[in-house]
């Protein structure tokens, strides 16, 4: 396990990063003022209210619609507002993961103190079937965007600037089974957000981290990573993935 508010720095690694666990709300103050490149991160989505229920079946997994008990958790975008400004550089960015009951949230509170405020859609290949046809899959995420003028952006040429991502849902070797998380995201769409948001060296921030994800991808990309997780099996988990990321090959 590693320890609480541990600082890990693999001697083997090009770049480090540092896991904390506790509430955000208390950790980011001891993040430096306009010090991250890229905040990225994967708050609740606070969907437990619209649930019906887990669903079983005698012939697949059940489906689970009540995602976790954090979920039921009020998330409050403006609550974070202040902490995130204060931590990001002026050319920084930041990326946040979330869902239609707190897009407009996200819009009143970030919009206003932002020179730009877009979002970005996340299209599973593979999403959760509904096997009662009663609407739509959910086979889209949407991930919203704030900068300001003069923010760093990676762009190459035209093609690269769309804001739309293609990825199936995380699957085989990459999903932690224990602790299975619910919401884990794949590494291919953080990286895609980590390459174009960042630059090479720079500092990448996820409060909400769960497993690790955001980590793993910054550090495939030769970015610093600070990561901050309330539940400890997640936390955990997250420090297993980004130790074995770090390990020299043969």
């Amino acid at each position: 396990m590693i320890e609480p508010e541990a600082t890990l720095l693999p001697v083997s690694a090009p770049v480090s990063f540092t896991l904390r666990l506790g509430d955000a709300r208390s950790l980011l103050a001891e993040v430096d003022d306009r010090s991250v490149d890229l905040l990225l991160t994967d708050p609740p989505y606070n969907l437990g209210r619209y649930s019906r229920g887990n669903m079983s079946f005698s012939w697949r997994k059940e489906i689970n619609n009540d995602v976790a008990s954090w979920d039921t958790d009020q998330f409050d975008p403006a609550s974070w507002l202040a902490e995130f400004q204060r931590v990001l550089k002026p050319d920084g960015n930041i990326f946040a993961f979330t869902s239609y009951n707190l897009l407009g949230r996200w819009h009143d509170a970030y919009d206003p103190v932002f020179d730009t405020f877009q979002f970005m859609v996340w299209h599973k290949l593979n999403p959760v079937p509904k096997i009662r046809r009663a609407g739509f899959l959910n086979s889209c995420e949407l991930i919203v965007c704030m900068w300001n003028r003069g923010h760093f952006w990676n762009f190459g040429k035209q093609s690269e600037m769309h804001n739309f991502i293609e990825s199936p849902i995380c699957m085989g070797n990459e999903r932690v089974k224990d602790p299975h998380h619910p919401t884990q995201k794949p590494v291919k769409v953080l990286e895609r957000i980590v390459d174009l948001a960042s630059p090479v060296g720079g500092l990448v921030l996820d409060p909400f981290m769960g497993v690790g994800s955001t980590g793993v991808a910054a550090q495939k990309l030769g970015r610093r990573f600070i990561g901050m997780e309330i539940e400890e099996p997640y936390f955990d988990a997250a420090g297993r993935r980004l130790s074995a990321s770090c390990a020299p090959t043969a």
